[in-house]
């Protein structure tokens, strides 16, 4: 049984408190889903693995340790810049160059995990979409007034209430979706049928944006084993009830709520509640 690589406690990000939670599901015998939520950095993240025989829970492991430890190693610039240019209290100011930097360091995150995972699978001989990858969603604040940045490959979530509104920050990069932007309404593919994963190709093209943040905010990751099952409605009732001192029973709750919906996957939430600066 794959561990979480963060355990499940509030953590401190600037700006926000969070909490995450990882659950098998009922059918599954192995966990593929994993979390990572780093104080330090600001930076949280849900990866969903797949790749069968264990694959699956090295994948996501793998590529959440590979941006954490990159972010690490190389995040000094952009916070130097951050601290020159100072925070932008306006919130219809533009970017500045170190939220751009932010941006463009993510870029070069994904990338290297992305060819780490692949090089494992060329090893292996498993390669061109035959071996183990995974999603990754995540979003990354390195102060708390500084903008958040998402980071986007496959078909993991982020969300967004804001003044009782939910609404998807990602874009599933699916077939389905495709299909469905497409207006191709008859005979859709399965929701499943990702259109790219971190590792089984050589290269990606992730989403990675900036987003402004507000107090009130909540934010919330998931694994499609959540919001394949649970409707939109009822993720927005359950993260409505969200506050500080209660979102690990609201993330408990929304795991039990994809079970009682019939989900047959792994399942793994994690949420934050945005504070004042």
């Amino acid at each position: 049984m794959q561990i979480p690589l963060s355990p499940p406690r509030v953590h401190h990000l600037p700006g926000a408190l969070v909490f995450g939670l990882t659950d098998v599901g009922p059918v599954r015998q192995s966990n593929e889903d994993n979390f990572l939520l780093d104080e330090s950095l600001g930076l949280a993240m849900v990866a969903d693995g797949m790749g069968g025989h264990a694959a699956g829970e090295v994948a996501s492991a793998g590529v959440l340790n590979e941006v954490q430890a990159y972010l690490r190693t190389h995040g000094g610039a952009v916070d130097a810049a951050h601290a020159q240019s100072g925070p932008a209290d306006d919130p219809d100011a533009t970017w500045s160059d170190s939220d751009s930097g932010a941006v463009k360091l993510l870029h070069a995150a994904l990338a290297h995990a992305n060819g780490t995972l692949y090089a494992q699978n060329h090893q292996r001989k498993r390669v061109e979409g035959n071996g183990m990858g995974t999603t990754l969603t995540g979003f990354w604040r390195r102060a708390p007034k500084a903008p958040l940045v998402l980071f986007h490959v496959g078909d993991s979530r982020l969300y967004r209430l804001r003044m009782g509104a939910l609404e998807q920050l990602t874009r599933d990069q699916t077939m389905y979706q495709q299909a469905l932007e497409a207006g191709l309404l008859d005979s859709l593919p399965p929701r499943n049928l990702l259109l790219q994963a971190v590792g089984p190709s050589p290269s990606i093209a992730p989403e990675v944006r900036a987003h402004l943040v507000f107090p009130g905010d909540v934010l919330m990751l998931c694994s499609d084993g959540l919001h394949g099952s649970v409707p939109h409605a009822e993720i927005e009732a359950a993260m409505a009830s969200a506050q500080a001192n209660n979102l690990e029973p609201v993330c408990a709750r929304l795991v039990e709520m994809a079970k009682q919906y019939g989900g047959r996957d792994n399942i793994t939430v994690v949420m934050a509640i945005c504070a004042a600066a």
